[in-house]
């Protein structure tokens, strides 16, 4: 049987690499998405891909996104911070059609941070007994083109509370690479795959290699993580996702976002992406 795939999150900077490398698989995909018209035009030309209408906290869009589904991908949007209120009953319903895969993008070191919303939903699908793969990657590199955009561009600074400590970053386009992978991948069942990219770095080391690649000098302001706090709520983000980066960022000062791993390579076969390569590939947006 040919899988069906549902992907819910697809034109993130996850879901679209993994889309793209789905798509050239033998297998239908399902995009699921609240924008049906923005998915339309980013998935243009890929044949093997259907768009549903999905939202979280309507399961009155579930039964048609799950029709035929054997496997599903999701990654946890910011603004839902309450996994029981937001994810459970997605969560219900996925084992209620015994799908034989749920691949959940999770967070590195989860299994010590009870706290995050990560780590509240990877234990549902564990008491669900849902067949599983949980990707736990480190910061996103793509965190730098999409959260911390705007200090970039505008004050040419990375204005991130993460102190003196050294983050193992990973290119998101390796994640959804990995997800593919493990979603065509039997081996991959009921595994937890901690992956990091090749080297952890400082922030003063990121903002001098985005020096030497964009031509302009950046630097690291290193706030408190108060300040962040009281920047990121004063610009109108929710306060949810806020406590959210502020407890990550915690994490990080604490020492917990170094590890480096050779899992990403290892299901890649080959290395995953340096910052370097990702600095280059995405300079425009920081100009």
């Amino acid at each position: 049987m040919t899988d069906k795939i549902l992907v819910i999150g697809g034109t993130g900077n996850i879901g679209y690499p993994l889309i793209k490398y789905l798509n050239q698989q033998d297998v239908q995909i399902v995009a699921g998405t609240h924008n049906i018209q923005k998915t339309q035009a980013k998935f243009e030309g890929l044949s093997n891909v259907k768009i549903k209408h999905f939202d979280f906290l309507d399961p009155s869009t579930f039964e048609a996104a799950f029709d035929g589904v054997n496997k599903v991908f999701f990654v946890r949007p910011p603004q839902l911070a309450k996994p029981k209120q937001d994810m459970l009953p997605f969560l219900s319903f996925a084992k209620q059609k015994q799908v034989q895969q749920i691949v959940f993008v999770s967070l590195i070191g989860v299994e010590k941070n009870p706290m995050t919303p990560h780590h509240k939903i990877e234990q549902m699908i564990l008491d669900l007994k849902i067949p599983y793969t949980f990707i736990r990657p480190s910061f996103f590199m793509q965190n730098l083109n999409t959260t911390h955009r705007e200090d970039i561009q505008k004050n040419h600074d990375l204005f991130i509370p993460a102190g003196n400590a050294r983050t193992s970053f990973i290119d998101t386009r390796d994640i959804g690479e990995v997800a593919s992978i493990a979603l065509m991948n039997d081996k991959y069942l009921n595994q937890k795959l901690n992956i990091t990219g090749p080297a952890a770095l400082s922030y003063q080391e990121i903002a001098k290699i985005m020096t030497k690649v964009l031509g302009t000098e950046i630097t690291y302001s290193k706030p408190s993580l108060l300040k962040f706090r009281k920047v990121m709520l004063k610009r109108g983000i929710k306060k949810d996702f806020v406590n959210v980066m502020v407890m990550l960022y915690l994490i990080t000062q604490l020492g917990n976002a170094k590890e480096v791993t050779d899992t990403a390579a290892k299901v890649l076969g080959h290395a995953p992406r340096t910052i370097q390569n990702y600095i280059y590939d995405y300079q425009d947006y920081f100009k």
